[in-house]
């Protein structure tokens, strides 16, 4: 499929130094695959291999962010290509740092009357014992500013906790314990200013962790999510609440659950989700009857200098 938009010379940033770097050189090889299908010059560009004034060097003219984590969805990467004046797929500066910090998220939400799962900062001086008493069992306890699941734990016996505490802080001084929220796994893709249609994700442990994403063969995934249309369009709506709230622009992937009551719960907001053609909003594009390719392309059109 040949592009008539006119992107001029395109990098796509793949890789990076972050703990997910080899989930971003997934994503950055499907992206730079689509864009080169639809004839557009796109180039991988490697920000841990070269500098990142090499992009105005190449003369690049606009970037496409396939980058997970830290130094690449925590705007970073961001100022840096601001400060250059080329234009960036995804949300700015504040938005991706915002975002990227699962505290201070909720504190946003929280302010917006988004409804999420309690929550406490706890660090090695912590009384884990007034800890479960306030955030209760099961918890979870993870990193405040880590992606994929990375130094995630669920723990269900007060005993465990300074074990999960030591797990997550090998990954951020932040260490997050927060309710453990019984119900449907929900993920809501946001394109420009629309809610795709939602990801039901079901999960034979019961925890959508590391492993359940991207290592067993068991997790089950289903769009259409099997929602009430009324349901769907309401949590679809908060989703794209909670996207704006945080100031994100152009895409997200916004995860929710839902408790057995009905009641929805916004975990975090992923402001450079994955996108291989296994990942959840290529999923939800498709039910929308937007391939991948078109989907790649209509993300690098929202690609704007901050």
């Amino acid at each position: 499929m040949e592009s008539n938009r006119n992107f001029g010379k395109v990098a796509v940033l793949l890789g990076g130094r972050s703990a997910e770097r080899e989930i971003s050189l997934k994503s950055g090889h499907a992206v730079l695959g689509a864009l080169l299908r639809c004839g557009v010059d796109a180039h991988p560009f490697d920000p841990s291999e070269h500098p990142m004034e090499a992009l105005l060097e190449q003369g690049f003219n606009r970037v496409h962010i396939a980058l997970h984590g830290r130094y690449g969805e925590d705007g970073t990467v961001q100022g840096a290509l601001e400060l250059m004046g080329v234009p960036y797929t995804g949300s700015g500066v504040m938005a991706s740092a915002l975002a990227m910090d699962k505290w201070r998220t909720k504190l946003l939400w929280e302010a917006a009357g988004i409804t999420t799962p309690h929550h406490i900062l706890i660090n090695e001086e912590s009384d884990f014992g007034k800890v479960v008493k306030e955030v209760g069992l099961p918890m979870i306890v993870k990193p405040g500013r880590e992606g994929s699941t990375i130094g995630l734990s669920k723990v269900e016996d007060e005993k465990d906790l300074p074990v999960a505490w030591r797990i997550a802080a090998q990954h951020d001084a932040m260490v997050l314990a927060e309710q453990f929220i019984e119900g449907t796994e929900l993920t809501a893709a946001i394109l420009g200013d629309v809610a795709l249609p939602l990801v039901r994700i079901e999960v034979e442990s019961g925890l959508y962790d590391f492993e359940a994403k991207y290592i067993s063969d068991r997790t089950q995934y289903f769009c259409p999510s099997g929602l009430s249309s009324i349901q769907e369009q309401a949590i679809q709506a908060l989703a794209l609440r909670a996207h704006r709230v945080l100031g994100c622009e152009g895409w997200s992937r916004v995860d929710v659950i839902l408790d057995k009551s009905g009641r929805p719960y916004f975990l975090e907001t992923n402001t450079s989700p994955g996108m291989t053609d296994h990942s959840l909003v290529p999923m939800a594009a498709k039910a929308a009857g937007i391939s991948f390719d078109e989907l790649v392309l209509q993300i690098l059109e929202l690609a704007h200098v901050g």
